[in-house]
């Protein structure tokens, strides 16, 4: 390994960055990465598909790290919408605040956002958990399919509207549940999946007796005439 890269963008663009990126996939001769003056730039650092380890030092745009793989990506401050967007694998932690969909639709990995995330965090997740340190804004895991969103802080309205099997645990309150969304029993087996939550994000401040486990009522799977108004 060849030392750290670093890319300025205020002298390179987006491009140049994600091409120097995806150009490791058959080098690999640089795994550290460091990426100076993001200054809100959208698309940073997305579509990664291997080991590497990423440091955005300062705020990014949209999407940032969306389709990621394997890599570590931390960002150094707030990001806007679609953080880690369709991830597959991997770890994004935000130093910071995220906007809206945080997290949507992403297969796997672990999104760490420390700060509060925005509206719809973790919309149509379908196996990536999040762990937000902050507050979630309204329909937080809406149509949410697989994974666990864990918020140590409240959440908004309608937190989990047409959830599919995504476990939710809340440690604040919680605003209104969406449609199918229930409080359910915290068993000793979420006990040890929130456990081992914490322990992947580093997290050494929470006790998981502490928080309230949310899932779907599963009246919603098929159509049910005297449902009609709920979906």
């Amino acid at each position: 390994m060849a030392g750290v890269g670093t890319v300025d963008l205020a002298k390179s663009t987006v491009r140049d960055l994600n091409q120097a990126l995806h150009d490791q996939h058959d080098e690999m001769n640089i795994q550290e990465w460091e990426v100076l003056n993001p200054k809100g730039h959208h698309n940073i650092a997305v579509g990664i598909d291997q080991k590497l380890k990423i440091d955005i030092r300062g705020p990014a745009g949209y999407y940032c790290a969306g389709m990621n793989k394997e890599a570590e990506v931390t960002i150094h401050g707030h990001t806007g919408q679609g953080v880690a967007e369709n991830m597959m694998s991997g770890l994004v932690r935000v130093k910071g605040n995220a906007s809206s969909a945080a997290a949507a639709t992403a297969h796997g990995g672990l999104l760490v956002i420390e700060g509060d995330a925005g509206s719809r965090c973790g919309i149509s997740m379908k196996g990536v958990d999040i762990l937000v340190k902050g507050s979630v804004g309204h329909m937080s895991c809406f149509m949410g399919q697989a994974g666990v969103l864990a918020v140590c802080g409240d959440a908004g309205e309608a937190l989990g509207d047409s959830l599919y099997e995504a476990h939710i645990y809340v440690k604040g309150s919680v605003k209104s549940l969406g449609a199918d969304c229930i409080e359910k029993e915290m068993r000793a087996e979420h006990i040890e999946e929130l456990t081992e939550l914490f322990e992947r994000a580093g997290v050494t401040d929470q006790d998981p007796r502490d928080f309230t486990r949310y899932g779907s009522a599963r009246q919603l799977y098929t159509f049910k005439v005297d449902n009609a108004g709920a979906y």
